[in-house]
């Protein structure tokens, strides 16, 4: 399953930066969500950490709207989907391998938000990289388990994009709390006496939404009851 899933992911990442737009879309938006919020503070006086880990991951979220979107919208187009149900490929590698190309997008984006950060919001990482590194791939993979999972809901139709929006967000606050917790942290140099807690809620989220998308993707991603 894993051969197979890193086929998918490879695929969807060789057509995204082919001609797929959910890339480029995500890093525009982030950039234009982190400047406007730029705008908002006053003139000589710099964004607090905590501000700044908020902005950041908003703009990862949204990012993580357009890129799943972009990524399910692939095999719309020309029917694919019908040849991937029709194969004797699992359901399960399709959402590990859209998972894994979500993923690497996302971090991908988030690469350009960071520098972005230091340049708008005046934000230095005053405590570990490692630690920043850590909560950044595990609040990530969280973000794709449940995106993964949730873009099957959004296939080939605009009512559906929306419902994908209208679900995504109410789920994602526990883990997105705690990215931004552990961010403001970094950011500012401080150690978080709730540290540990929210690492518990970052790895308690990824466990239960990677057990849900393996369990639950099949039914959604072939419409069956």
């Amino acid at each position: 399953m894993l051969r197979r899933a890193g086929h998918i992911a490879a695929k969807d990442l060789r057509l995204s930066a082919g001609g797929g737009q959910g890339l480029v879309q995500a890093m525009l938006l982030g950039l234009l969500l982190i400047f406007l919020f730029s705008l908002s503070r006053p003139t000589g006086e710099l964004v607090s950490g905590q501000a700044a880990a908020a902005i950041f991951w908003l703009a990862s979220a949204f990012g993580l709207v357009l890129v799943f979107n972009d990524l399910f919208s692939l095999e719309e187009g020309q029917g694919c989907r019908l040849g991937l149900l029709s194969s004797p490929l699992p359901e399960h590698s399709v959402w590990l391998g859209k998972g894994l190309a979500g993923f690497s997008l996302l971090l991908l984006s988030q690469a350009v938000f960071l520098p972005a950060a230091a340049v708008f919001l005046g934000q230095d990482v005053k405590g570990s990289w490692g630690l920043l590194l850590l909560a950044l791939i595990g609040v990530d993979w969280g973000l794709a388990a449940l995106g993964a999972l949730l873009g099957a809901l959004a296939q080939g139709q605009g009512s559906r994009e929306s419902l994908f929006s209208v679900i995504l967000f109410p789920l994602l606050l526990p883990v997105l709390l705690g990215g931004i917790r552990i961010f403001a942290g970094v950011f500012t140099g401080e150690v978080a006496s709730d540290q540990g807690l929210w690492t518990g809620v970052i790895v308690a989220f990824d466990a239960v939404f990677t057990a849900a998308g393996a369990f639950l993707f099949p039914f959604l991603y072939t419409g069956e009851e």
